[in-house]
């Protein structure tokens, strides 16, 4: 069984453009701001693996591959529990920046599974993650 999954968000953060990238592109302090990232592996120049726990007990494992680094967009292959992109666009913005998240992933195996009685519950624990992503970047900016 799987699930599809389409998420998107947009914020306006008090930090440039490049702000924002730099600290999004080093993914191996993400642990250091985003409450939610637990451990950061680096698998190759352009791979990592990031270990995820928003509020359900669940982990999640992911496995990144850079796909670009370069303003305005940001975006990253997902791999592992999920598989799909997240995709990060950013734009000057008065005051800072203005950010449009966009990730769509397919779930499998059991996460799969249990979207079917689950989804609002997994819904919702993705939003808490990303609550934690908007508020570490402003906390790390």
């Amino acid at each position: 069984m799987s699930a599809h999954y389409v998420f998107a968000e947009t914020w306006e953060l008090p930090m440039s453009t490049e702000a924002v990238r730099d600290v999004l592109v080093d993914l191996e302090r993400y642990p250091e701001w985003w409450p939610q990232v637990r451990a950061v592996a680096k698998l190759g120049e352009d791979d990592a693996l990031l270990v995820c726990r928003s509020t359900l007990p669940y982990d999640l494992e992911i496995v990144l591959h850079a796909v670009s680094r370069d303003l305005p967009t940001l975006e990253v292959g997902l791999g592992g529990d999920l598989d799909g992109f997240a995709r990060w666009t950013l734009t000057p913005a008065p005051g800072g920046s203005r950010m449009v998240f966009e990730q769509e992933v397919v779930v499998d195996g059991l996460l799969g599974l249990a979207s079917m009685l689950l989804r609002p519950v997994l819904t919702w624990n993705h939003r808490q993650m990303m609550l934690g992503c908007r508020n570490g970047l402003v906390a790390a900016g």
